[in-house]
């Protein structure tokens, strides 16, 4: 394990950022250049070779997201995520083979944020994470005077983007970045259907490709989330081929469906 801070043009700008991120991948050559455009950006940079490192690494050390290959040694990055789950909401992003269709649908199903198939572009994986930190920046941009101004109650739901904070019939449900905008994005205006391609905006920004089957694995985590605080949840209606809306007296149907 190697720990680096860069200087580079991200740092010049905006030095109190100093994100920290975290690099998982059994690959070396990956880690080194990734790593180098990372530091670059202004990026602090941790980078670990296996999953069972980066667990105690990460258990550990404060991290603001980490970037996860899926295939490794001793901890695949989808264990590493459950893991990472069980007492985290960092942001996540994976890195899978072109192959790895149900790695991915799983790794979203159980909170990644993010996905990008090898061999990557690492602009395009700059853009990415630069796209998590933009949202999360978004939330805390909010002075505490204005905050209740941009919190959204519908019901029983009680959402603060400042504080990250989301409270259904008073109890906390520990939602990702990606996950609490969708849920925003719905509440803002219950009863109204967004589309995928809104969802998408509302939670990566535009001019960000994300397939369709993103929002649906964050949707189907999202209802999973809000029925281990309440097993009669139904309020994220779907409207198959058109899209989703929050539904303030809840979905018809069994609060079970997807």
């Amino acid at each position: 394990m190697c720990i680096t801070a860069g200087t580079g043009e991200f740092l010049n700008e905006a030095a109190p950022l100093a994100y920290r991120v975290a690099l998982v991948d059994d690959d070396r050559n990956i880690l080194t250049s990734v790593s180098m455009m990372l530091e670059a950006e202004g990026y602090a940079v941790t980078t670990y070779r296996d999953g069972a490192e980066a667990l105690r690494g990460l258990q550990s050390e404060p991290t603001d997201l980490a970037v996860l290959d899926i295939k490794m040694p001793r901890m695949d990055g989808i264990e590493l995520l459950q893991r990472l789950r069980e007492k985290s909401t960092m942001p996540v992003i994976f890195l899978t083979s072109k192959d790895d269709e149900v790695d991915e649908l799983m790794g979203l199903r159980m909170g990644a944020d993010d996905y990008i198939k090898k061999p990557f572009s690492q602009r395009l994986l700059i853009e990415r994470i630069k796209a998590v930190f933009r949202r999360l920046e978004a939330q805390k941009a909010s002075a505490p005077g204005s905050t209740s101004a941009q919190s959204v109650k519908r019901g029983e739901l009680v959402l603060d983007p400042a504080q990250h904070l989301c409270l259904w019939r008073g109890l906390q449900v520990n939602l990702t970045v990606t996950e609490f905008l969708i849920i925003q994005a719905l509440a803002q205006r219950p009863g109204h259907v967004k589309s995928r391609d809104q969802l998408i905006d509302a939670a990566y920004g535009e001019h960000i490709y994300v397939d369709d089957r993103t929002i649906d694995s964050h949707i189907k985590r999202l209802r999973k989330k809000f029925r281990e605080v309440d097993k009669e949840f139904s309020h994220i209606e779907t409207l198959y081929g058109v899209g989703y809306k929050y539904n303030e007296a809840g979905a018809p149907g069994s609060p079970s469906a997807e």
